[in-house]
């Protein structure tokens, strides 16, 4: 089932059934675009009609925020999980391994891709070469990444240009990639490479990762 917050899409989906619907998609071939979906996203797409349009044409609008879950109860509607970016990328490696699938790993800082990619392939023992680019969401660099990609076939492309230029940058191209799942990822990369420290277990499964970013990024106040 699908939530509306203020006119944006969340699916009442789990990691379980995400991965079960990423598979169903490969095997068809559809092109598709997954949105990991946060109080942030929300609350941007207010002021910003074409980012909120995007949200409403993906494919997929993942519940990823615990501020997501809480208002889900507060209104008798509850989320059933969390589905967490960085979780799931490293939940899609290790399916990878067993099926196959070809990954290709876009943006992030300097060398954080490639590193998230030697991390998951020493993880996951049997992970095909994961193809990595380091670029912008620019014009500029658009079609030296729609060729590295189409040359890849990769059958899931995860895109970490931040929020909303990743997902803009995807409703965008999506159609010229050749790709069946792409995901905006924002930070993933970065703490599947270590560069970021994630929230110790316990935490995430309380509901207070925000929290703990907030400590260790105290910047982050505004957001």
């Amino acid at each position: 089932e699908r939530r509306i917050f203020l006119s944006v899409p969340v699916d009442d989906i789990t990691y379980t059934e995400t991965l079960e619907w990423i598979e169903q998609k490969i095997l068809i071939n559809e092109f598709c675009q997954i949105c990991t979906i946060n109080p942030e996203f929300v609350i941007a797409a207010q002021n910003q009609s074409r980012f909120l349009s995007v949200l409403q044409r993906a494919s997929l609008c993942l519940p990823d925020g615990q501020g997501l879950l809480w208002a889900s109860q507060l209104h008798g509607v509850p989320l059933r999980e969390r589905v967490a970016g960085t979780t799931l990328v490293d939940l899609i490696a290790k399916r990878a391994a067993s099926k196959g699938w070809r990954l290709f790993f876009l943006g992030a800082a300097p060398g954080v891709a490639e590193l998230a990619a030697d991390t998951l392939r020493s993880k996951y023992h049997g992970l095909a070469k994961i193809h990595t680019m380091e670029a912008s969401p620019s014009i500029e660099d658009a079609q030296s990444i729609i060729q590295n990609v189409r040359d890849s076939k990769p059958d899931i492309l995860l895109v970490a240009f931040g929020a909303p230029a990743q997902d803009l940058w995807i409703d965008r191209y999506i159609q010229y990639l050749g790709t069946p799942i792409i995901i905006g990822v924002g930070g993933a990369f970065d703490f599947i490479s270590g560069r970021t420290k994630r929230a110790p277990i316990l935490v995430q499964r309380l509901g207070f990762e925000w929290l703990h970013r907030l400590w260790a990024q105290p910047w982050r106040w505004k957001r």
